[in-house]
């Protein structure tokens, strides 16, 4: 990746990809994660203990086979379905691991495969008359006819885990690399009496990344595959090609999405909402009816009431915004309560943060905050209470009053032709 970030903790729709695999297992009832990481991987480790994952250490980088069973350590004597997945997977999907979990039902071990595009250099599937794995041949000891072959291993496994961990104690690492490989445990297990049953699963599912291309690659495919499973379910996008999801946006049928709209994590967007061109929206749910945008920003704490209006260039953080107000131009509301049916002047800005405190706005509900209003917090405003255009409000306004704080205006007859003429003679 060519990064000081370790590879699993780069991000697909905002979620580490480590995160997607964990999400994915979990998803199909996996319920011990157990995460196996280099001895510098401290940031990796970190992640995995956040999504309440174990981790155990490789101590050295000897293979795949060498990494699973780090794990032997931590897990002592589990009894029971040992699922081995890799850490670099973001298109893994619950359904892909339940194929796997349930061809493993069939022979007690499985292992994913699947049939890319391009078959390139990945290592060959060969399969029993009967449709059990046969062996894998890695693409360089491929004969021609081998090469042929279109079934892939994705290096996904499921297993007994007494039994796994026992063929993987007897792996070998007789190679050009002096590593211990997954892929001979089928062969050891067929010593044993134990055939591996084949789950075939779709390329994207199981595509590796190995760098910045091929991490932007499954963005698009994440993305693609998020715009379609909500066109199906009834949201409106006229280009959904231009929208981008985070991995836990939520947005109901019937909500319209306009054009380059970005979502980052944390949103959910309510049936009949409209996001209008161009806005970006992080940790903020939108009601029903409401519209934002174009050109909006939601961030964090951001909460659209019902039929509320949010417009062009008016950013929102740390708010509610009640049912049926309206901020249409050029205005910030941060840290800061709206009431229903208020209506927020152009170019007003909620002053929050002193340099030390964030302090609270609150704006009661019918209150008409004129154009170019600086609210300096904490201040309240009163139900149905109007500020003038150009105040600068530092105290809390009644309800119903008019509040105005702005220096008097002052006209001297004849000053702006007398200025000129002073400033002209001047150059001379």
């Amino acid at each position: 990746m060519k990064s000081a970030l370790p590879k699993v903790l780069h991000k697909v729709a905002g979620l580490p990809m480590l995160g997607h695999v964990i999400a994915a297992l979990r998803g199909a009832g996996i319920e011990r994660i157990m995460v196996v990481t280099a001895p510098a991987a401290e940031a990796v480790r970190t992640f995995a203990r956040a999504q309440n994952c174990e981790t155990a250490i490789q101590d050295r980088q000897l293979g795949t086979g060498h990494a699973a069973q780090a794990a032997e350590a931590v897990l002592g004597g589990f009894d029971g379905t040992l699922v081995i997945a890799n850490g670099d997977t973001p298109l893994l999907t619950a359904a892909t691991v339940t194929q796997c979990l349930e061809a493993q039902a069939r022979t007690g071990l499985a292992m994913l495969a699947f049939e890319p595009a391009d078959a390139g250099a990945y290592g060959r599937v060969l399969l029993t008359p009967d449709g059990f794995l046969n062996r894998i041949v890695e693409f360089k000891d491929a004969s021609t006819a081998e090469r042929a072959i279109t079934l892939c291993n994705a290096g996904f496994y499921a297993a007994d885990a007494r039994k796994f961990f026992r063929w993987a104690a007897g792996l070998e690492n007789r190679n050009a690399q002096g590593e211990y490989y997954l892929t001979d445990v089928p062969a050891i297990a067929r010593t044993d009496g134990v055939k591996c049953a084949i789950a075939v699963t779709d390329e994207a599912s199981v595509m590796g990344v190995n760098s910045r291309a091929e991490l932007a690659a499954a963005e698009r495919s994440w993305q693609d595959r998020t715009r379609s499973r909500l066109l199906i379910e009834g949201v409106g996008m006229p280009a959904p090609e231009t929208v981008f999801f985070a991995y836990d946006t939520v947005v109901e049928n019937d909500a319209e999405i306009e054009p380059f709209v970005v979502f980052g994590p944390g949103v959910t967007i309510r049936t009949g909402a409209r996001i209008r061109s161009h806005s970006h929206l992080e940790g903020a749910t939108v009601e029903s009816g409401a519209i934002i945008g174009p050109f909006a920003r939601l961030r964090p704490g951001a909460k659209i009431g019902p039929d509320a209006h949010i417009g062009n260039f008016v950013e929102v953080k740390n708010a509610v915004i009640e049912k049926g107000a309206k901020a249409n131009h050029l205005t910030y509301l941060g840290d800061a309560r709206v009431g229903a049916g208020a209506n927020i002047g152009a170019g007003t800005i909620t002053c929050n943060y002193d340099g030390f405190t964030k302090a609270i706005t609150d704006i009661g509900a019918g209150a008409f905050i004129g154009s170019d209003t600086a609210l300096v917090a904490p201040v309240k405003i009163g139900d149905g209470a109007i500020t003038a255009a150009g105040s600068v409000i530092t105290k809390d306004v009644a309800a119903d009053a008019l509040a105005i704080a702005r220096g008097t205006q002052v006209e001297k007859p004849g000053w702006a032709k007398a200025f000129r003429a002073r400033k002209q003679k001047e150059k001379k």
